[in-house]
């Protein structure tokens, strides 16, 4: 599928995200809700992830996207443990999970490298789960306030590091309230 910006494709899709945001924001919906519904958004846009990516944009919209799939997945593979059934499907299903995280990151690269690691900051961020502390990670592109994105990618920290963009210690999350609510 090609794609044409005068489609308004990234409009249509921030648009119908930063509504998902909103309701969660006021209380509307869960954390579940809203990683569904955005799910369930990109389904009916039926708009894919780009495979060249030449635009912070476009960086942007793949880092959502696999985000979104790879949480998604998440939630689906824990629906099916509860029943204790279908092991090869759920190890199927990481995979993928996996797979999702690992293109986010790329794309969360493909970002940085676009403002050519100018005006980015990076830093660990205050967690309540045991598992993610000092693992989960914020980056922050001082010219986008509005985009704030995540991971616990080691190969990615190191490169952040490397670029001289990471700063030690914790921090708040900028968006803590959706970090820490379980889903």
């Amino acid at each position: 599928m090609k794609y044409s910006f005068r489609d308004n494709i990234f409009d249509r899709f921030f648009k119908e995200r930063e509504g998902l945001i909103q309701q969660f924001k006021k209380g509307d919906i869960s954390k579940k809700e809203y990683i569904e519904e955005g799910y369930y958004s990109l389904q009916r846009m039926n708009i894919k992830p780009f495979k060249r990516i030449d635009s912070f944009e476009k960086a942007i919209y793949n880092y959502q996207y696999y985000n979104t799939m790879a949480k998604f997945y998440y939630l689906r593979v824990q629906e099916i443990k509860k029943y204790g059934k279908h092991p090869e499907e759920i190890k199927d299903m990481l995979k993928r999970v996996d797979d999702f995280y690992y293109k986010k990151d790329q794309a969360t690269l493909k970002a940085v490298e676009m403002k050519e690691y100018y005006d980015v900051e990076v830093y660990y961020i205050q967690v309540t789960s045991q598992y993610l502390k000092r693992k989960l990670y914020e980056i922050v592109f001082k010219d986008h306030p509005e985009v704030i994105l995540h991971s616990t990618s080691q190969w990615l920290l190191n490169k952040f590091k490397e670029e001289g963009i990471f700063s030690e210690g914790v921090r708040r999350s900028l968006i803590a309230n959706y970090v820490n609510e379980k889903y």
